[in-house]
């Protein structure tokens, strides 16, 4: 448990760094933007409970919130993915998959891990941008920056899980 908690500190000082310092700053095409953080929400151990999925994932929300000034958008936002990441986990995989360990393609399979990921992605992402817009005043627009930004921080994810298996087949 020790290690587990060490490992997810470790990782949420790193997205966080990296989302604050080079993500946030960088806009594909003026509408997509990378919210890697999400990562960190996906990758918390199966055998946290529900409650403290969410409130690792408000107070990621909240650091991210505090170096970007956006008043709480973001931990609403990972708050509602941490709170849905559960149900959907038990939705996409066996029981046998649930008793421990980190979510990841090779604990789960390819199909299971896509559908988790897009899920909380869509879920992260949908709900952030609802919540910066504040309104419906050009919905094409909001749609084509949640649908870019969910390919792009989507695709990224799936490149990190790539490298994960690959190191973790080398030292194998």
């Amino acid at each position: 448990m020790i290690k587990s908690i060490f490992g997810i500190v470790v990782k949420f000082l790193i997205y966080i760094t990296l989302q604050v310092l080079l993500l946030n700053n960088l806009h594909l095409f003026g509408v997509a933007t990378l919210f890697l953080y999400v990562y960190v929400i996906i990758r918390i151990p199966i055998n946290f409970t529900r409650s403290q999925v969410i409130v690792i994932a408000f107070l990621l929300g909240l650091i991210i919130d505090m170096f970007t000034n956006t008043l709480g958008m973001h931990a609403a936002a990972c708050a509602l993915a941490g709170f849905f990441r559960e149900p959907l986990l038990k939705a996409y995989t066996e029981r046998e998959m649930l008793e421990e360990g980190v979510p990841s393609s090779r604990r789960l399979g390819w199909s299971a891990y896509i559908k988790l990921t897009l899920s909380v992605v869509i879920l992260h992402h949908v709900t952030l941008f609802l919540i910066e817009s504040l309104s419906l005043s050009d919905p094409l627009f909001l749609m084509l920056r949640i649908v870019a930004s969910v390919i792009l921080t989507s695709i990224c994810i799936f490149i990190i899980e790539l490298f994960n298996i690959l190191k973790k087949s080398e030292t194998a």
